[in-house]
């Protein structure tokens, strides 16, 4: 009898069949998403501000006073503010540019805070580019002055001009940002604290994702929360925690979202997006190409030798041909198929995304295809 003989294999190796084999008995991985990431919270919002203002420093590419009135009041009203009385002058100078300036207010923004500032071209001025925006307030919808900007405008962009006419231009001049070039002098009033119930909405409404939200919240802390309707989630926290505590522990607990079957198509680009949900019930699809080819050929006809009063005639020819592409069988999907297997099928066909736009819309036509189709 032959003694046995040990196989020495790499201790790496074992590892990497353990994983393997783990894998194989392994459910599917789930898409787990935060409660933060899919929800909005009531009240917890940016505010819009806008302004209206000057730009001065610009090299001659400014308003045209004569063709803006509203340039030139402004910049009058402005300095005879800082003691200047220029009434009776004839202004004529292209270095100042009326805008308008906008900004987002954050939640819970205090006093003191920088938020960035847009700033855009409001009459004929060519560009913004090394101009300065003068201080500005920046209105809320309520009318008040919520921050006040000022500072340098960066473009970003790139022009340039010759001679002859000629100019090259990269981005948009017209429009430009200053970064954290607006402070904040107003806080909007927001007790979070001190609420005692706090409604969620879901960024993508739909029913599963509501309960499955709730449960998640109820899991950790029973009886807290409620799924009103497909959007809203009704939270309460529980007693000996405010709301700013409650929501801090429960924005991070994960669920997964359900998504409705749906198939969005870009028809313009030839884009085709579809969701896993998506099913078709038994169908046969078959595609084939048919090309019709016309060719024109000039033929020149002569008179005979002896022929009298003949000319010399241009006669056209034309050459039409049709082919159509064969070979290509029908393919049939079973009913419940997979988004997997739905795409495998269509590539199987050798087809264009303009062609798989057409037989997904004549599938939906038929009736076999189980989502919507959204075209763009």
């Amino acid at each position: 009898m032959r003694p046995s003989r040990l196989l020495s294999v790499p201790l790496s190796t074992i590892a990497l069949l353990a994983a393997a084999i783990a894998s194989l008995g392994a459910g599917p991985a789930y898409a787990m998403s935060r409660i933060k990431d899919i929800v909005e919270f009531e009240g917890v919002r940016e505010n819009q501000l806008v302004g209206y203002g000057l730009v001065v420093g610009l090299n001659g590419t400014g308003d045209a006073l004569r063709n803006g009135p509203f340039t030139k009041q402004s910049l009058e009203a402005m300095l005879e503010r800082l003691g200047v009385n220029v009434r009776d002058a004839n202004l004529n100078t292209k270095n100042v540019a009326a805008v308008m300036v906008t900004a987002k207010l954050p939640a819970f923004a205090a006093p003191g805070a920088q938020i960035d500032a847009t700033v855009s071209a409001f009459g004929d001025a060519k560009s913004l580019l090394g101009g300065t925006l003068l201080v500005t307030p920046l209105l809320g919808a309520d009318g008040q002055a919520y921050a006040v900007a000022q500072g340098t405008v960066q473009t970003g962009s790139i022009s340039a001009g010759g001679g002859s006419g000629s100019t090259v231009l990269k981005g948009v001049p017209t429009a430009g940002r200053i970064a954290g070039g607006a402070s904040v002098e107003r806080e909007v009033a927001f007790q979070l604290a001190d609420m005692s119930q706090m409604r969620l909405t879901l960024r993508n409404p739909d029913f599963t994702t509501a309960r499955r939200v709730a449960d998640a919240i109820n899991a950790a802390f029973p009886g807290s929360a409620q799924a009103e309707n497909p959007t809203i989630v009704a939270i309460r926290p529980p007693a000996g925690q405010n709301m700013v505590q409650y929501m801090a522990q429960i924005e991070n607990l994960t669920v997964e979202p359900d998504s409705p079957a749906k198939v969005v198509i870009d028809e313009v680009a030839g884009v085709i997006v579809m969701g896993d949900a998506v099913r078709i019930s038994t169908v046969a699809i078959q595609q084939g190409n048919l090309t019709i080819t016309v060719r024109e050929q000039p033929l020149v006809s002569q008179p005979s030798p002896l022929s009298r009063g003949g000319t010399t005639t241009v006669v056209p020819q034309s050459d039409i041909s049709i082919e159509e592409e064969k070979g290509k069988q029908f393919l049939t999907l079973k009913s419940g198929v997979s988004l997997a297997t739905l795409v495998q099928g269509l590539n199987a066909l050798g087809l264009t995304p303009r062609d798989m736009i057409s037989i997904l819309q004549t599938i939906k036509a038929a009736g076999a295809l189980q989502a919507e189709i959204e075209v763009m």
